[in-house]
């Protein structure tokens, strides 16, 4: 599992996963383990984008202009009402078309609705940007220096070859859906 999502699962087991599991209506159980593959994806997704000179860009810019991790010092405040954060409008510039297949392959893997799994979705882009947005406050990420070191978090997932598989999958670089959900839905039973 990549630093940042071990790094949110963390702040998150202070009370943060409970409001999760309330916004959503959801089991915390369910809503642990549908974050646990959700975030590495998200993850992932940025590191694609990253990879291409105008994705890092945009990236390095939004990140500096919008998104400094401040979201992590009021978390309960974020978790009351996180469709403030626009999630929904990160999501767009994350994964683009491939939103709907995310969601329906989390959605068939994870036990959640679909309805819960774009709300999920919705909550944990925000608090991947404000951790990487704080990353690259603290470490002075240039344009260059982000890339790497999302590219790194993505080869840090590698380690789990079920998850890598699976974000393969969804994020079109692998088996398609049906081998996603496939890989999913056995990730998801160890969690």
């Amino acid at each position: 599992m990549d630093a940042l999502t071990q790094q949110l699962l963390q702040q998150l087991s202070r009370g943060g996963l409970s409001q999760i599991s309330k916004q959503i209506g959801a089991d915390e159980n369910a809503t642990k383990s549908a974050l646990s593959t959700a975030m590495p994806l998200l993850v992932a997704a940025l590191a694609n984008n990253a990879s291409k000179p105008k994705g890092a860009q945009a990236l390095h810019q939004a990140l500096s202009a919008d998104h400094d991790g401040s979201i992590l010092d009021n978390l309960s405040g974020f978790l009351k009402d996180p469709m403030a954060a626009n999630g929904a409008g990160i999501l767009k510039h994350v994964l683009g078309a491939k939103q709907a297949p995310v969601s329906k392959g989390l959605s068939k893997t994870s036990g959640l609705s679909a309805a819960q799994v774009s709300q999920l979705l919705a909550i944990a882009a925000p608090l991947i940007m404000g951790m990487l947005g704080r990353k690259q406050a603290q470490q002075g990420f240039d344009i260059s220096s982000l890339t790497e070191f999302l590219l790194g978090q993505k080869k840090a997932q590698q380690s789990e070859p079920d998850l890598s598989g699976a974000i393969g999958s969804l994020l079109g670089s692998g088996k398609g859906l049906g081998g996603a959900i496939s890989i999913l839905g056995s990730l998801l039973k160890r969690r």
